[in-house]
């Protein structure tokens, strides 16, 4: 009788997923494509009214129906990615968002240009927040601390860039496609990030995901809504009885959400946007700074587009090349950040403010002695410095909110993270734009400019204190 050896058998855990070089710059180029096209439409809005025989509330909501959308939905986009897996998320909203563009390029009025501009929004919401949690769940220590360093670069990068871009888009009217090349454009990078993308990031989901919150998402959207709309509505409006209603609901509604998170979070369920969440020191107080930084940011690209090209009367290229300054010191300081950071710890965020601060007294100082005569090199001093301390806090805070959030938490954390900064830049050009708009036929264009970028540098100075109570050391 023989004896039959069965050999054990034995269970390999599959490698954790990986994000390579290749992987990180397609994720990267996505990164950039919605905060590209946030901005890219500011020097073309006269342009696109000319064409569309667009009035100016219809302008507003070519700027505030995509920021909103965007903003609304981009925690929801986050918890489906953990739900379904980052990477299908990361390509259905790719594709959708060059769909978008196309529909946005090819708008034959001003209201469907307004609707693509909301789908494009939604398409965007559904994009990013699979890029932070993709970096969070697919690297680790050094090289995650350097995708992380190199996503807030691209981001603020793409901020400035977007706005040049766009001057020099419309003003080459390619193809004598005028101010619809700065959707178009975006048509073919889509196509060359999907190949890429399905070759090269890896899927990636959350080990227990969560049902979506649908009463949590229902009262995010409404919170925001009340707030966001009606500011960037009002006052072209005539600040209507609906703008001050809406208003008056934003903190009810606000209540509610946070009532509805807390008892789903103490009832160990996962909400939309976990309130232990920002028991998370670097997570709490990063998202608190971000907030001035970003309000501040997103005004000062509006309201300069707007002086410069209707006050000063530069055409849409030069308005453009003026802020080439901050975009460059801004491209290679940030590329020096992860170093200051190590060395130096968050005390280099506080050198920023301090560096941004100058640089905004310094473009003031310009408006007020050279007005009208405002452009590239009267403007170069104050943006070149501007740029550079931008470049000290963008990419250190983006990075210090995420720290310290566990991989499985990466979709909720980088859609709270988005979201905050979304919900900001739109309310910086809401409420600057309106602030300087409102100014100008009472002060005249050259001091309306001087008080706005006055009042963004209190927020500036806001920030700077509010660095003082971040974590001193980034893991």
């Amino acid at each position: 009788m023989s004896e039959t050896v069965t050999a054990p058998v034995v269970r390999t855990t599959a490698a954790p997923p990986t994000l390579g070089g290749p992987g990180l710059f397609t994720v990267l180029l996505a990164a950039a494509l919605p905060l590209v096209d946030f901005f890219i439409v500011n020097v073309a809005l006269p342009t696109i009214g000319s064409d569309l025989a667009a009035g100016e509330s219809v302008l507003e909501l070519v700027v505030a129906g995509y920021g909103v959308a965007y903003a609304v939905l981009l925690v929801l986009g986050g918890r489906l990615g953990d739900l379904f897996g980052r990477r299908r998320l990361f390509l259905g909203g790719m594709a959708a968002f060059g769909l978008t563009s196309l529909a946005c390029g090819l708008a034959p009025g001003a209201w469907s240009l307004v609707a693509a501009r909301v789908a494009q929004g939604a398409s965007a919401a559904a994009m990013l927040p699979q890029v932070l949690a993709t970096i969070q769940s697919a690297t680790g220590g050094a090289r995650r601390a350097r995708a992380m360093s190199l996503y807030g670069a691209t981001a603020g990068l793409s901020m400035v860039a977007g706005q040049i871009l766009g001057g020099v888009l419309v003003a080459a009217d390619v193809a004598g496609t005028g101010w619809r090349a700065i959707f178009l454009v975006n048509v073919p990078v889509v196509v060359l990030g999907l190949v890429l993308a399905a070759r090269l990031v890896p899927e990636t989901r959350s080990q227990h995901p969560e049902p979506v919150d649908g009463p949590g998402t229902v009262l995010l959207a409404v919170s925001l809504l009340t707030l966001l709309a009606p500011l960037t509505e009002g006052r072209a409006a005539g600040w209507p009885l609906w703008t001050w209603l809406s208003l008056a609901a934003f903190p009810f509604a606000v209540a509610a959400f946070w009532a509805v998170e807390r008892r789903a979070d103490r009832a160990g369920r996962t909400p939309l946007v976990p309130p232990s969440l920002f028991r998370v020191p670097s997570m709490r107080r990063g998202l608190e700074l971000m907030v001035p930084f970003s309000i501040g940011f997103s005004g000062f690209m509006f309201v300069i587009a707007l002086a410069l090209q209707q006050g000063a009367r530069l055409g849409p290229v030069p308005a453009g090349l003026a802020l080439a300054p901050m975009a460059v010191t801004f491209l290679f300081v940030s590329l020096a950040g992860p170093r200051l950071i190590a060395r130096y710890g968050t005390r280099v965020v506080t050198a920023g403010s301090v560096l941004q601060g100058v640089g905004v007294l310094l473009i003031v100082l310009a408006a007020w002695r050279d007005w009208p005569h405002l452009g590239f090199g009267p403007l170069l001093p104050g943006a070149a410095v501007a740029g550079a301390g931008q470049a000290l806090q963008l990419p250190n805070v983006l990075r210090i909110v995420m720290s310290e959030v566990p991989p499985a938490r990466a979709g909720v954390g980088s859609g709270v993270m988005v979201t905050t900064q979304q919900s900001a830049l739109a309310l910086g050009v809401a409420t600057l734009g309106t602030l300087f708009l409102t100014l100008v036929p009472h002060l005249g264009m050259r001091d309306a400019l001087v008080s706005t970028l006055l009042v963004q540098l209190a927020g500036i100075v806001l920030t700077g204190l509010l660095s003082l109570r971040l974590p001193r050391t980034v893991g």
